[in-house]
Order: C-alpha cells, then structure tokens, then sequence
C-alpha cells in the first residue's frame, strides 16, 4: 500500500515539475496575468487593420486568435483576455523584444537577418517586394525609376532592399520614409514620391481601398521573396511548441483555405472589397510542409517534371 502512495505521489510531483517547466517564459507570463498580447497593424490590409468600428480584423488576426486559444487550452485557463497592442514597422521587434507584446500579428517577413532577434510561427502567407505608382507614371521596372522619388515604409525589410538596389545600380534615386504604409502610399496618392516599393498583397490592399483604385499599378518585376509569419520572442522553445502546433493544426484540418478565402477571395470590410488574389503554389507547399525557414529559396516550387528527374538521380 505504501508503494502504491509512494508512486502516486512520485507520478503527480513528476506531472506538476513538467508543466512548471511548460510554464516558463511567454507561458508563465500569460498564466500570471491572464492575458495575452497581441501587437497588431492599423493599415497592413488585409492581415491586420482597422475596420469601421475601429476594431482589429484580418487574416493574421484571425490566425493569432487561433493561437490564443490553444494557449488557453493548453495553460487550462477558464478565461483569458485579449488585449491588442498597436505597433508599426519600427516598433514591433522592440516590443517583442521588451515583453510588451507576446504575438505580432501583422504582415511581417521572416528572414535570416530577422531571426537573430526573433523567431517566427510557420509561414503563413509568400509575397514579393514590388513597386506600386500611378499608372500615369509609366513605372514597369525599378530601372525606370532612375533619378525619380521612391517611398518605402521605416522599419521593413523593403527599405533595407531598394537602398541597397539604389546603390549596386547606380539609380540616383531619391528615398523617402514613410512612418507606415498609409503614409507611405499616401506620398505617391499625393505625388511626394512616383513609387511605392512594398510587399505586392499590401500594395493591393491599399490601391484598393483608396480613393481612385484604377489609377495605380503594380509592377510584375519581383525584387524579392517574402515569406511572413506570426512573430514570437526567441528562444522561449515552449511557447513556440504551442504557436507551431496551432498553426499546423489550422493547416492539417482544412481551416486554412476558408480562412484564406475569406480574407483574399471575398468582399472584405469596410468598403466590401475583393482583392481576389488565388493561394499561390509557393503557399500551397508551405501549408503542405510547414516551415519557418527565413532563407527565400526554401520556397521555390519544384515543377513536377523536374521532381521526376530528381528522383531518378
């Protein structure tokens, strides 16, 4: 009988030390708060921003309530609040950093450089950095925006990239920075810069809603890949456990394409419109194989006759 005790006794302190252990770092602070914090965009249409009731809405808003709520589950809350925290371009790494905010469920690019300060969920959506000008402007390419007034967002990945491009090709370009991406775009809406270079589904997004939609274009020319993810601090290997896991969930059991399509195949709020932008093959592969790489190329697709021939070797 004592044995049986002693067992019993040993199987529940061995049960409460794991979730102790579970419950550290983000865990911990969400359980002793009753709260988790999510960092959200105003204007980045249609992963996170503001509707006519001044509410946050979106895909990745959508996709970070689905984390949430297996963070609840998982630390066997009965309730757990919601609080959203506004950020930036400029703003959301350093408070991610400094515990302010525990998810960011914007439209941020995980890349290499990026993960030095923070880790990411599984890619959710793939873009391009591409440019966006008034169609007047005839602007087709970066080649064609020599000598002429650009404007990127402080903070992006995008800036860092069309600086650089400047430079290497000897544009002459003039470079501005917006504070974020209504600001951004409203230089060009305003004729302070000719073009926009930012992630294309923002630029979309933004055309869109604005005054005269069919007054902008988009460029085909793709100055780069981005694949975005929900970002999460680094090194908390628990918490990122449960983020991974709700966001593979959402893939394995189908809820991701009716998300999507709510998001990029229907009317969205507030105007009702529809970006109708289809999943692409890259996003198609990274649902099919969830990964959080940060390296571009572990997002090509492979044409299937090419897989053929790489099998035989």
């Amino acid at each position: 009988m004592k044995k049986v005790v002693l067992a019993s006794l040993l199987g529940a302190l061995s049960l409460s030390f794991a979730a102790q252990a579970q419950e550290t770092g983000t865990l911990k602070k969400i359980k002793d708060s009753g709260k988790i914090t999510l960092g959200v965009r105003d204007a980045s249409i249609p992963f996170s921003y503001l509707d006519d009731k001044q509410q946050y809405i979106g895909y990745s808003v959508e996709l970070c309530d689905k984390i949430a709520t297996a963070v609840q589950r998982k630390l066997g809350l009965t309730s757990m609040q919601r609080v959203y925290q506004p950020v930036t371009s400029a703003t959301r790494i350093p408070l991610m950093a400094n515990g302010t905010i525990d998810l960011e469920c914007g439209s941020t690019t995980n890349n290499l450089d990026r993960q030095k300060q923070v880790s990411f969920a599984p890619t959710t959506f793939i873009t391009a950095n591409r440019l966006l000008a008034k169609k007047s402007s005839n602007i087709n390419k970066l080649e064609d925006m020599k000598g002429k007034t650009l404007v990127s967002t402080a903070g992006t990945s995008n800036i860092r990239q069309v600086t650089a491009l400047n430079n290497e090709r000897q544009l002459g370009m003039t470079i501005l920075t917006g504070k974020d991406h209504s600001d951004s775009f409203l230089m060009v809406e305003t004729g302070r810069a000719v073009a926009f270079a930012m992630d294309d589904i923002l630029l979309a997004g933004l055309a869109a809603n604005s005054k005269t939609p069919a007054d902008y274009m988009i460029t085909k020319e793709a100055l780069s890949v981005e694949p975005y993810g929900i970002m999460l601090r680094k090194d908390d290997a628990p918490f990122q456990a449960v983020v991974d896991e709700a966001i593979k969930n959402v893939f394995s059991s189908g809820d991701i394409e009716k998300i999507y399509a709510k998001w990029f195949l229907n009317p969205i709020p507030p105007k009702g419109i529809n970006l109708n932008v289809p999943m692409t093959p890259e996003l198609k592969q990274a649902i099919a194989k969830p990964t959080n790489s940060g390296d571009p190329a572990a997002y090509a697709v492979v044409p299937e006759a090419q897989k053929g021939t790489m099998k035989k070797k």
